[in-house]
Order: C-alpha cells, then sequence, then structure tokens
C-alpha cells in the first residue's frame, strides 16, 4: 500500500474513486467550503525529482517556460510539448536550492522521465521517483516544500487573452514524505470533487482540457506556463506563429448549465450549438454557489453571444449559457496589416 492510500484509508466517511483516493467524505459541495478555509486534499499525483547542477538551464532548453534562473524557494509552470505545439506534459516546479521537484498528474510520471532521460545527454542532471504524498490546500500549504499556484496572474513573459473568471483562486500543492503525510489530521480531508469544482470556477486549466490536439492559447495557458520570448524549446515556433500571426483553431468556455433537469454532464459529452456539434466537455462539477458548471473546448467560431447546449449520456439537452474565458480575437498580435487587393490594370488611353 502507498502512502497516500495509507492515508486514504483513514479518511472517515470517504468515498474513493478509481485512484484509491478520496472523492468526497459524504457532502461535496460542503466540501468546497471547508476546503476555502481550511481543509485537505489528497491529489492523484507523481513527483519527480532533479539535482545536478545543470537541472534549470537543462529543463528551460526543452520546456516552453523561463525557469534557468529559479530561485531557491520559487515555484513555476512549465509544459512539454510536442514538436508542432501540442501539450504532452504540465510540470509544476518547486524549486529548493539544492533540488528541483516537479509534480504532475498521475499516470504521467512514467512517461516524462522516460522522455527526460532520453533529452539528458550528457548534461550533469540526476532524476529521481522519491515517495511522496501530495496534498492540495486552498489555504496555507500542508508542507514547506509546496508549489503556488500563480493563477490567474500573468507571469513575466506570459501574456493573458481573456478576463479571469471572477472566482477566487489561491492553490497549493504540498509534496510530503510518508512520515509527514501520516502526521497530518485524516479529519481535516476533503475529496477531490471539491477541488475540481473550485478549479472549474476558477477557469483554471489542467490536463483534463487536453487532447492529442491541443494547444497552450486555447486554454489561456501562455498566462503562467510559457515564455513567449525566451530562448528556443521544442513547439516553440507553433507558440510564437499562433500568438502573433494567427489563432488557435478552438477556445476554452465556462458553461453554466440548467440543472433542472437534473441531467448530469459529463468530461466528453458534445457542445452543440443548435443541432451543429461545437465542441466537447472537458471537466464538469456542481458548484456550491454556481450550482452545476462546467470547462468545454469549442470551436473559435462559435458565437460569443448565443447560448449552447451540452447533450448529456441520456440524450437530454441541457441548456448552457456561455462565459468566455479565451476570446475568437485570441492570437494576432503582430500580424501584419493586409494590402487591398489590386484591380484591373487600367491601360493608358491615347
Amino acid at each position: 500500500m502507498t502512502a497516500a492510500a495509507a492515508l486514504a484509508s483513514r479518511i472517515a466517511g470517504a468515498v474513493l474513486g478509481p485512484d484509491g483516493l478520496p472523492l468526497h467524505v459524504g457532502n461535496p459541495v460542503a466540501e468546497q467550503r471547508r476546503l476555502r478555509r481550511d481543509a485537505l486534499v489528497l491529489l492523484p499525483r507523481d513527483v519527480l525529482r532533479l539535482t545536478g547542477p545543470d537541472r534549470l538551464p537543462w529543463l528551460d532548453s526543452i520546456t516552453s517556460q523561463a525557469v534557468d534562473r529559479l530561485p531557491a524557494g520559487a515555484s513555476a509552470e512549465t509544459l512539454v510539448l510536442s514538436p508542432e505545439g501540442r501539450i504532452e506534459h504540465a510540470l509544476r516546479l518547486r524549486e529548493t536550492g539544492d533540488a528541483l521537484w516537479i509534480v504532475v498528474d498521475a499516470g504521467a510520471g512514467d512517461a516524462l522521465e522516460a522522455w527526460l532521460t532520453r533529452m539528458r545527454f550528457f548534461k550533469e542532471v540526476g532524476i529521481e521517483r522519491p515517495e511522496a504524498v501530495v496534498v492540495g490546500a486552498a489555504g496555507e500549504p500542508a508542507g514547506e516544500v509546496a508549489w503556488l499556484d500563480g493563477w490567474p496572474e500573468v507571469a513575466p513573459g506570459g501574456v493573458r487573452y481573456g478576463e479571469p473568471t471572477g472566482e477566487p483562486w489561491r492553490w497549493s500543492e504540498a509534496i510530503l514524505t510518508p512520515a509527514e503525510a501520516d502526521a497530518l489530521d485524516p479529519a481535516r480531508f476533503v475529496g477531490t470533487l471539491a477541488a475540481d469544482a473550485l478549479r472549474i470556477a476558477a477557469g483554471r486549466p489542467a490536463l483534463a482540457e487536453v487532447d492529442e490536439r491541443t494547444i497552450p492559447h486555447e486554454l489561456d495557458w501562455l498566462t503562467t506556463a510559457v515564455h513567449l520570448s525566451k530562448g528556443c524549446y521544442r513547439g516553440q515556433e507553433t507558440v510564437a506563429k499562433v500568438h502573433n500571426l494567427g489563432a488557435p483553431p478552438r477556445r476554452v468556455v465556462l458553461l453554466h448549465l440548467d440543472g433542472s433537469q437534473n441531467a448530469p454532464v459529463a468530461p466528453g459529452d458534445v457542445v452543440l450549438r443548435g443541432d451543429a456539434e461545437v465542441g466537447a466537455v472537458t471537466s464538469s462539477a456542481m458548484h456550491d454557489e454556481l450550482g452545476p458548471i462546467a470547462l468545454a473546448v469549442v470551436k473559435r467560431g462559435t458565437p460569443t453571444d448565443q447560448d449552447l447546449a451540452v447533450r448529456s449520456a441520456e440524450g437530454i439537452a441541457v441548456a448552457a449559457g456561455q462565459q468566455v474565458l479565451v476570446p475568437p480575437t485570441a492570437g494576432h498580435a503582430h500580424r501584419p496589416p493586409r494590402l487591398p487587393r489590386l484591380g484591373a490594370v487600367q491601360r493608358p488611353t491615347r
């Protein structure tokens, strides 16, 4: 049994998810209010630890954020992109002075470790997979080594296309040893559903919003995870071209769902504009103040002033009000003006 599973087994009333961690402890809606105060949540995460003098400039050269001079005690976020600029990994970083801690979603650690090992070449970088428990908090972090989320503030070198949702978002993820996790009071814990609801309301992107085609611009992830003027890295050409000359083909929206039909909306459900399919739900939750909400990724050209609908698994069309997170005008930062088309050549008269 892992240290996280051992802690989960001590949380009274916990309803466990497929990952063995608590989804909720009895009332997911009330747990959101507890989480805003001082509750904690066990998170499904993998942890890596980089050591060696080359760790920061090396990671800087292969990912999207400028981290070559990350000071001790600082947090950052960076992305691993494909050569085509599509998101492959999202890394939460915490530098301690003697090591760089990396937190990724559970199940991503093996693939990330393998890729980093292949990219190491002759750099002085050690890659470790320590046993750790990751605990999230909307208040004070649960431990000293914690990633502090900068969302929704724009990181140096980043850019935000849309406006924040207005929902407050303060988040940290502490990296604990098994002994530190064992010392926590199990009564302080709530489930991951509470954390998901707060994240969705804040419009905070995560890997849940990512598919095989996703580029950072579509999720407004240039806000915290991309530096637009740093040196070259894999996928940079797409990042620069879309931001400066083009536009992302899709955009993330926050949907406010009609709960009167009691038709649950889930990730993968189709988003409709009339009878036309324009996107899909990526995350959904029941929020304690907003009611049923969801994040969805839709086609860029979907009108912003029209309500949409979501086709649930039961085939019910659930009405959805659209709150714009990434506007259709995203990108085009330095697009040159179009020249007027030349008319027919006029022949001189005699």
